[in-house]
C-alpha cells in the first residue's frame, strides 16, 4: 500500500486548515465542510506509480445525487455558452478564474478575481466563473477538475490562438503534487502542473498569464515557463501561502495582486513586485515563513501583454470584502 508519507503529499495543505465556516446555520448559500478524510487517489502500489498517477490528475465525486450533478451540467452548460467568440485582428483576453474547494474564501476571491481581471484586460463577454456557494451566493457553475479542463477546451474553441490570451486565475489548497480540489465531502482531486501543461500544449493555447494561488504553487513554474507565458503564483515550490481560512474574504495573495495592486494603472510585472512586498511585510509582522511568491514572464510576453494592458483603465478600482490581514 502506499504509505503514509505520500499520502501526506496530497493532504499537506488540508490537514492544517479549518473546514468551512458553520457560521450561518441552515443558509442554502453556505458550502458543506470537509469531514470525511481525503481518499487515496494515488492507485498505485509504489510511491514512483502513486506520483503517475497524481500527474494525471485523478478526481472523483462520490455521493452526488442526480438531480444536483443535472444541476451543475445545465450552469456549466450556460456559462461556456455565453463565451463571446474572438475579434479578427484584436488581442483577445479570456479570463477564466476557478476555485477548487468548497471553503468559501475560494468561492468568494475566484468571484471578485474574474471581475478585476475581465475589467483590466477588456475580457467582458469572454470570461468564466467556476465557483461554488460562497456563503452569499450559489448561482455559478462549481470549480472541480472536470469543469476546469472543460472550461479551458471551450475557451480554445471560441479564442484565435495566434493572437489572443488565456488568463488564469486558480485559488485553492495545494499540495507539493498540485492543486487540490476538495468539495465537501463529496468531490476530490489533484491537478498537476503536468496535467496544465499537457492540457494547454494538446489545446494549442500559447499565450497564456496563469496565476495560480495556492501553497505550494510553485511547483508550476518551471514546467509551465515557455517564451509566450507569464506565471505567477502564490508561493514557492517548498512553502505555504496564508490566509486560506474558510471565514476569509480573501487570502494573502488574492488580497494582495488581485484586490490591491491589480486595480491600479501599472504593468504586471510592477503589480508583482508590489504585491510580493505587501506579502512579505504581513508575513513578517506576524512572524510567518515567507512564503515566497514567484514570477516568471517569458521573453515574448510583451508581444501581447503590451496591447492588452493598453486597456487597462486608468482610474484604479476601490478593494472589497475584508483584508487578507484582517484589519
Amino acid at each position: 500500500m502506499i504509505s503514509r508519507a505520500l499520502l501526506g503529499l496530497a493532504a499537506a495543505a488540508l490537514l492544517a486548515s479549518p473546514g468551512a465556516s458553520q457560521e450561518v446555520a441552515g443558509n442554502p448559500n453556505q458550502p458543506p465542510e470537509h469531514k470525511a478524510p481525503f481518499p487515496n487517489l494515488g492507485t498505485g502500489q509504489s510511491r514512483a506509480e502513486a506520483m503517475k498517477s497524481f500527474e494525471l490528475a485523478p478526481h472523483m465525486q462520490r455521493g452526488v445525487p442526480a438531480k444536483d450533478m443535472l444541476e451543475q451540467q445545465r450552469r456549466l452548460d450556460k456559462a461556456l455558452g455565453a463565451l463571446q467568440p474572438q475579434r479578427p485582428g484584436t488581442v483577445d483576453a479570456y479570463v477564466l478564474t476557478v476555485a477548487l474547494d468548497s471553503d468559501p474564501v475560494f468561492a468568494r476571491e475566484a468571484r471578485e478575481a474574474e471581475r478585476v481581471l475581465s475589467r483590466r484586460y477588456g475580457a467582458e463577454g469572454r470570461s468564466l466563473v467556476l465557483a461554488g456557494p460562497d456563503g452569499k451566493r450559489d448561482d455559478l457553475p462549481k470549480g472541480s477538475i472536470r469543469s476546469f479542463l472543460i472550461g479551458l477546451a471551450r475557451i480554445a474553441e471560441v479564442m484565435d490562438a495566434e493572437e489572443d490570451v488565456l488568463v488564469l486565475y486558480t485559488t485553492s489548497h495545494g499540495a507539493k503534487v498540485g492543486l487540490v480540489n476538495h468539495y465537501g465531502d463529496t468531490g476530490y482531486g489533484i491537478f498537476s502542473p503536468t496535467r496544465l501543461k499537457e492540457t494547454l500544449e494538446d489545446l494549442g493555447i500559447e499565450r497564456r498569464l496563469l496565476i495560480i494561488s495556492a501553497c505550494y504553487s510553485g511547483v508550476f513554474v518551471e514546467p509551465l515557463k515557455s517564451p509566450d507565458t507569464a506565471i505567477l503564483t502564490a508561493a514557492s515550490a517548498e512553502r505555504n501561502s496564508f490566509g486560506c481560512v474558510a471565514e476569509n474574504d480573501w487570502t494573502f495573495y488574492g488580497d494582495a495582486l488581485i484586490n490591491n495592486a491589480l486595480r491600479k494603472p501599472q504593468s504586471l510585472a510592477d503589480a508583482a513586485d508590489e504585491a510580493t512586498l505587501k506579502i512579505a511585510g504581513w508575513e513578517t509582522d506576524r512572524r510567518l515563513l515567507a512564503s515566497l511568491p514567484q514570477t516568471a514572464i517569458g521573453a515574448d510576453v510583451d508581444e501581447w501583454l503590451d496591447e492588452l494592458e493598453s486597456r487597462t483603465p486608468q482610474v484604479a478600482t476601490t478593494p472589497v470584502g475584508r483584508p487578507a490581514i484582517g484589519e
